[in-house]
């Protein structure tokens, strides 16, 4: 069956290599080229897609805003220099992350993972955490599995090949990074304010320049990231 796709990027390169991975897989029909997100709405008003290949750095309207206009996105494969984006899109539907520039091969296994995906996100299965209860989960640290309540986590912090949870009263450290931590821990409620940390929105203290001061600690804001906290701040 063909799936029908659409390319929302603002760089004709990038178009370029997309259609050109696109024409060698022949279940891929690409039905428009879009270079802003207002283009891509207007399209999507009276044609069906079933994916969408998307950029996040755009003019007018940026990548998840985009999708957040959407009331049923179809499915989404983001194409980015800018790894740190991933978290956030969880919550959106979003199939898989290319990193430009990506082989060809790694196009191939995101569009395998979309083919597969049904059109409704399901719940990201944890391996190291288990829920037991509303509010409590179970984290595996070491050789140990630790109970915490979800409620007290501060804020996280990404370090190398492990990821520090910072509770009220003590720090868990687990294996992965900040782009797998939905796999240990629910993030609706964390806000990314540097590559390395994301903050309990209900427990920040304060925010004076570019610091965030939360319970005993702060916590630095990156320029990348001021500008999404201070939206969030307005709403």
């Amino acid at each position: 069956m063909s799936i029908k796709c659409l390319i929302v990027d603002d760089e004709t390169v990038a178009h370029d290599i997309i259609r050109k991975y696109c024409a060698l897989l022949p279940n891929l029909q690409v039905m428009k080229d879009c270079y802003d997100a207002i283009e891509a709405i207007e399209y999507l008003n009276s044609n069906p897609i079933d994916l969408i290949f998307l950029d996040l750095n755009m003019p007018k309207l940026r990548g998840f805003e985009f999708l957040k206009t959407l009331p049923n996105p179809p499915k989404v494969i983001v194409t980015t220099a800018y790894k740190e984006y991933a978290l956030e899109g969880y919550e959106l539907n979003v199939v898989d992350y290319l990193l430009k520039p990506f082989s060809f091969e790694r196009f191939v296994k995101a569009v395998n993972k979309a083919s597969l995906q049904p059109s409704k996100p399901v719940p990201i299965p944890h391996e190291e955490a288990s829920e037991t209860k509303a509010g409590r989960i179970f984290l595996r640290t070491n050789s140990k599995h630790v109970q915490i309540e979800l409620d007290e986590i501060l804020f996280v912090e990404a370090s190398g090949n492990y990821v520090k949870i910072v509770l009220k009263e003590e720090v868990i450290t687990i294996r992965g990074n900040l782009s797998s931590l939905t796999e240990h821990i629910p993030t609706g409620g964390l806000v990314q304010v540097h590559r390395s940390f994301m903050v309990s929105q209900k427990h920040i203290k304060s925010i004076e320049g570019n610091q965030i001061t939360i319970d005993k600690y702060t916590v630095p804001i990156s320029k990348s990231f001021r500008a999404q906290l201070d939206q969030l701040l307005k709403e």
